[in-house]
Order: C-alpha cells, then structure tokens, then sequence
C-alpha cells in the first residue's frame, strides 16, 4: 500500500499569480495530493447556463505540472444563490417546518428532483471535460453528507417522496397497516398520500412510521450520491470518494460506500473531543490538545470497512478550528501523531485541512499549513516530517484483528426513536465497547451488520444491534470461537416491533427476555464481581450458565459456548474486567496501557502513541507526549 500526504486548496479563494509558487510550496512540504472544487459552484456558474471553467482548467494544469495528483470534486453541496430562485422549494425543513436557508452551505434537499437534476448536470459537465485529465487522479462526490443535520428533511418534497417509498416498499397500506400495528390509536391508512412525515404530531409518532422515514432518508442520500458516481465513472477509471464525517449516522455509511472505490472521512480530534462526546469535564481538559485517545481510531477502523479496505484522511485538523465550543491549538506533535496514527490503521493517504487559512467568511478562524499572509502555520513542519519518515517507512498493510466489532447504523436510528431512557446511545454503547478493547492493547476490526463470515476472529460483540441480519445469524451459527450479543441485540423486528418468539432468539442459547428496563445515571447497579453497569438491564428467564450478576441476583452475562448473551450496559470497570476474561478464554493476549497510550498493529511493525500529557513507556521506550513510537514486529 502507497501512502501520502495531501492538503485541500480553493485556488478560487487566492490571486492566480500564487498559484504556481503554492503547488511548488505544497510538492516541497512532501504533499502529493491536493483536493480542490468542491465548495466551487458559483464561480463554475455564476448564472444559470454561464460556464466559467477556463480557471480551473488552469488551476489543474498548474497543480498537476508541478507533480501533485488532484481530487477535483463535485460542488453540489454549495449550491450558487441563483439556483434558490430557480427552485425556491429546494430546501430542506427541519422538524419544525422552517426551512434551512441559503447564506451557508448543504442547504438542499435530497428528495427535491429539480436539484438533482442540477446536480447530475454539473456532475456530468466536469466529468466530461476533466474525465480524461491526466492531472485528475481521484474524485470527491459532495461534501460530507449528514453535516449540519442535513440528512432528514421535512419538506414537501421529502413527503411526496416518502410515500412514494413506502408505496414501493409495502405495496399496499393493508401490508404497511399490519406492519406498523396501526390499529393502535386508530392510526389505519387508506392511501398512500394520506401518510405525512412523522413530525408535528401530538405526542411521539409510530414508531414503526419513525423508523421507516429514517430508512427512506438514508436511501435518498444513497440515490443522490450513485447517481453522481454513476455519471463519473461513465468518463474516468479513476477512484471515487466521499468524505465522511465523525459520528454521523443519519445515514447508512456502508450502502453509500458499496457505489465508491474508497471511503474517507474528516478527522478534527479537537473538535470533535468539545463537540461531540459526553465525558466529563476532567477527560476534556486532559485531552483538550491532543482529542480522545479512541475517537479517531474508532472512525478509521470503521471507514476501512465501509470502504472495503480502501479509505483515506480527506480533512486532517492542523491547527484550532472555528466551530467548536473552544477551539485550542494542538499540542506540538499531535499533528504528526494523527497522521501516523491513521496510517497506522491503513489510510492511503492523510490531507491536511487546508494549505492557507482563509481570511474571510465562516472559516476564517480556522487554521491551515499556512497563515493567511503565507507563512508558515506550526502544522507545516510536521506534515513535512511526516512525509520525510514516509520515505524511509517500508510499505505494509493493518494486521488482521483477532477482535470484531458489528457496527449498525439502522440500530442508531431505531434507537434514537425509541431510546426507551435518556442516556441511551447507540453510539456510545459501541464506542465504549470499542475503548474498553484499545484500553488492553487490541486491535479491532469494525465489521458491517451482514457479515456472512466470522471465522477470521476469535472474539466478535455486537452491542445494540436492533435486529441481527440473516446473513449474521447463519455466521453465529457455524461460529467457533466466542460471540457477545447485546444489551439490546435482536431485540425488534426490522419495523420495530417487539418479535414472536421473544428476543433475543439467538441459535443454541435459551434466553427470554421478560422485561427491560432503564435506570437514573446516579442510580448504582453493582455487579457481584466488582464493577457495575448502567443505562440498561433486561430482565431475563433461562437455563444457561450465568457467569456474571449484579448483587441483587440479575443475570448479566449467560452462556458458555460460542454464543452469549450480555444484558446490560456495562461500566468501564466491569468492561474491563469482563473483556480480559473472555480474551483469555480464547488466548488473546492483553495488557494494561499506561494513560493515553494507544497502540496499532500492521503488517510489518507495532506502532504506539502516547495521547497522554506525561510520558509513557512502551517496550522499553520512553515515548514523550503526543509522540509516536514504531518498531518492527
């Protein structure tokens, strides 16, 4: 596997006589790839029809002369003023009805079929002129779907579409009546158009109607990115991309990555840390300059399946961003320790957002390579290491896992319907799964809920998958080694709807669950062996063996064969304890991390990084803070 650096640039932002001198800046600095065009519409088409595209004709010619490889992407997410008055419906609404206005970006929606078609027309007006470009080495469709709660839409168009789907899906309102139980509260359908979206109503919605909409939206995303991607591999055999972002799941990742060559996502461990994860105020202020020591880890090992091995950084954060609840500058070292962390886990390429920071609009305080007057910013030096130790740094892909995780994006959004108690999370459940596994020096490999095959791995949990898919179930039953289901898992039918015979129905183990419940987040449930669990506790009856129980007698983990079934949400104390155990079992070998040490396997060597503000030791080394540690296997 080839890896490199890369940074995005908006030639559009900057005089063209710097053009020439920033490509030679960026090919010095060690770069090989650079993203551009994807926020470009208005200056593509500043008015319906009036094509300018001579300048990035230009801006590819000077970008690839100087021996970097373009992403040219598409500029659907940013559509141009004019086309507002054009299709004044094409906003999206939120859930209130108010529309999401133009004056930033991502201010369309997907179900509105005027703004696809303006979409396919200027996707297809680049693909044709640029398909051929030998400067134009990969392509970027949109930009991060799901950003800015953009996925679900309340509009009329969305609605029309919805019933469309819904007729496709159930064929008849008798089928859709049976399967969301709608003689419940009289809520009976006679017609498809009589089906509004489920926002609005009096108290909580169907949640069958709930959940199918989330579906619908997840589709319309899928649909409105392949007919991009189909409209560009008509003209290129060169590799197609998304970007994704950090815990958006709107929308199912792994259906929009079955159309792509390669999945990539937006790394800003910074802000992502303040922005968009719960811990305590001690762990925020203890990584406030280096971000969680799991998220990123998290996000690669998942985006390595959605792309099917292949993924990238397309966004790696440089420096403060502007977004956040506070924005600090990265401990020196971190910007290094991120790309290396993520080539650890087997990206092709890292790029840096961007080359210069703006010095206008929204993203004015966001950092770049370089400071608005074109010095140097701190970031620069170290992408620069980076690619001097990626020359020396032989090629090997991610060792193989002897650890799986099953990852759900339809459990996210029947949970986020039916939560059934605050502090339910689908995602929080498996990233604290997925912590309590890197905490003891694992590696982990994210699998997608229809995995067929399991045999590769020792261990494999799924937490919280709402309904386990056939595939998965006929994996469980040939399966040798050990497999965590729950809390939660199979637990509803694919509508939501509690199934006969009861959960959770899994091959050779007899457990029923009677009754679940959730609890106060200061509420203490003790577990006999030490540790605790919170959230979440389903009542069960069963003849298995009980390995763990809370002090008051509960069954917390039942089984001993290859297949068991975990009840409740455990602590992080109780997750530790439990995993170590079920590792010895299968002859896994673990170990205590010192505080913020993280570590990853690949092919060749074992990579640590020290995500902690003291020094840690690995092997034998020293390893100071935001360092990183390699050495061969």
């Amino acid at each position: 596997m080839k890896r490199a650096l890369g940074v995005c640039y908006y030639p559009e932002h900057w005089p063209e006589e710097i053009w020439p001198q920033d490509a030679a800046d960026m090919v010095k600095a060690g770069l090989t790839w650079v993203r551009i065009g994807e926020f470009a519409w208005s200056r593509l088409e500043p008015q319906p029809g009036d094509l300018h595209l001579d300048w990035l004709d230009r801006a590819v010619e000077i970008l690839g002369q100087a021996g970097l490889k373009v992403i040219l992407g598409t500029p659907t997410a940013t559509p141009p003023r004019w086309m507002l008055d054009k299709h004044p419906d094409m906003l999206a609404k939120d859930a209130q009805g108010h529309p999401r206005g133009f004056g930033s970006r991502r201010h369309y929606c997907f179900s509105h079929q005027g703004y696809r078609s303006e979409s396919r027309r200027i996707t297809e007006i680049l693909a044709k002129r640029y398909g051929s470009n030998p400067h134009i080495a990969a392509w970027q469709t949109d930009n991060e779907y799901g950003c800015h709660d953009t996925v679900i839409s309340y509009s009329d168009a969305a609605r029309a579409a919805f019933q469309d789907w819904l007729a496709q899906k159930y064929q008849s309102t008798d089928a859709l009546n049976r399967a969301w139980g709608n003689i419940f509260w009289s809520m009976e359908y006679d017609s498809f158009d009589q089906i509004n979206l489920p926002n609005l109503t009096v108290t909580e919605p169907n949640p069958s109607h709930a959940l199918a909409f989330r579906r619908f939206s997840s589709d319309q995303v899928v649909a409105f990115n392949r007919e991009q991607v189909q409209i560009i591999r008509a003209h290129t055999d060169a590799s197609v991309i998304h970007n994704y972002m950090g815990r958006i799941t709107e929308f199912d990742h792994f259906d929009v990555g079955a159309d792509l060559d390669i999945a990539s996502w937006d790394s800003y461990p910074l802000g992502f840390l303040e922005d968009r994860l719960e811990d305590d105020d001690a762990h925020k202020r203890a990584y406030a300059q280096q971000g969680d020591p799991d998220f990123q880890a998290f996000h690669h090992d998942l985006y390595r399946a959605v792309g099917k091995g292949r993924w990238w950084v397309m966004e790696q954060q440089p420096g403060p961003v502007n977004w956040a609840p506070v924005n600090p500058a990265p401990l020196p070292g971190m910007c290094r320790l991120w790309a290396w962390e993520a080539f650890a886990h087997g990206a092709e390429a890292v790029c840096y957002f961007r080359w210069r920071q703006a010095p206008f609009a929204q993203e004015q305080m966001h950092a770049g390579l370089l400071r608005p007057d074109r010095a140097p910013a701190p970031a620069l030096a170290e992408a620069a290491q980076v690619a001097e130790e990626l020359a020396q740094m032989p090629e090997a892909n991610t060792a193989t896992a002897q650890v799986a995780l099953v990852f759900d994006y339809a459990s996210a959004w029947g949970w986020d319907v039916q939560p059934q108690g605050t502090g339910f999370d689908y995602f929080r459940l498996v990233f604290e799964t997925y912590c309590g596994l890197r905490k003891l020096g694992l590696d982990v490999d994210i699998l997608p809920p229809d995995t067929d095959d399991l045999s590769s791995y020792k261990l494999v949990l799924a937490p919280g998958i709402v309904a386990l898919s056939d595939r998965l179930k006929v994996a469980l039953k040939s399966y040798k080694g050990t497999a965590i289901i729950g809390p939660r898992s199979n637990s509803k039918t694919p509508e939501l709807t509690i199934p006969d015979p009861l959960p959770p129905n899994l091959p050779g183990l007899d457990v029923t669950i009677t009754r679940s419940e959730t609890f106060r987040a200061d509420m203490d449930r003790p577990l006999q062996n030490g540790g605790g669990i919170r959230h979440w506790l389903d009542h069960v009856e069963t003849t298995e063996t009980v390995s763990e129980i809370t002090k008051a007698g509960d069954p917390v983990l039942i089984g001993n064969g290859p297949i068991r079934y975990l009840t409740a949400w455990l602590d992080q104390t109780s997750l530790t304890r439990i995993l170590t155990h079920l590792c010895a079992e299968q002859n896994i070998a673990t170990q205590t991390l010192e505080h913020g040490l993280r570590i990853r396997r690949t092919d060749t060597h074992v990579f640590a990084f020290n995500y902690g503000l003291e020094p840690a030791t690995f092997q034998g080394e020293t390893i100071p803070p935001a360092g990183v540690y390699w050495t061969p296997k």
